[in-house]
């Protein structure tokens, strides 16, 4: 089992790591969130221990970088001295996948470390989804209503961009910046890709998920 530590105590880092050392463990450390997105950008691991409370970047905020940003699907221990139910529930949005509290036991820090590393990397990183609509940016694969629905490239980037922000409402300039960059096409053309991805994703459905708000954007309603 190859474990990534994220802990600012010097002290914890070491009694966790000759532990899981002891039983085979091979241990990797870092100080705060950034060193541990250096790190992981880089290297794989089976499992994560994660701390909340570090400097430069804080343990929630780095979980939900390695989610959202490198789709990390490393399985995530978070062992904190936060005990708060809204510590937790905070830890587990950001995408943890089990929670421990300091002060506790190495025992069973393992047996937990055991049990994610066996159940292996987590299969549902870098799904967006929003009501019905569910997109994976790996595979470009979209459905509604477990109904799969073929987009083109430029459709599959607009849909991307209003999933990320729903239900917000996205400006025809940002999408335009968002989807083209630099090479910003007309707002004709941006109009033409927004109703052929309407008709995709509404086609066969009693109601519109894309709605335009004329003179400002568009949005996904739910």
């Amino acid at each position: 089992m190859k474990v990534l530590i994220v802990e600012d105590n010097p002290q914890i880092i070491e009694t966790i790591s000759d532990y899981l050392s002891l039983d085979g463990a091979t241990v990797d450390c870092a100080y705060h969130g950034e060193g541990a997105i250096s790190l992981l950008e880089h290297e794989q691991y089976d499992v994560i221990v994660m701390d909340i409370m570090m400097p430069k970047l804080n343990g929630i905020h780095t979980v939900e970088y390695l989610r959202q940003e490198l789709r990390c699907d490393i399985p995530i221990l978070f062992l904190t001295a936060k005990n708060n139910l809204s510590d937790k529930i905070a830890a587990f949005q950001a995408g943890g996948d089990d929670y421990l509290v300091k002060p506790f036991a190495l025992e069973e820090l393992h047996l937990r470390l055991q049990a994610l590393a066996n159940r292996g990397p987590r299969q549902d990183i870098g799904i967006l989804k929003f009501a019905d609509i569910s997109i994976d940016p790996r595979t470009e694969q979209v459905t509604r209503a477990n109904s799969h629905i073929k987009l083109s490239r430029i459709q599959f980037l607009i849909l991307q961009v209003l999933m990320k922000k729903a239900p917000a409402l996205i400006s025809k300039q940002e999408l335009i910046t968002a989807v083209w960059g630099e090479n910003a096409p007309s707002s004709d053309a941006l109009r033409s890709h927004v109703y052929g991805l309407r008709n995709a994703i509404d086609k066969d459905f009693p109601y519109s998920r894309l709605e335009t708000i004329h003179g400002k954007g568009y949005r996904l309603k739910a």
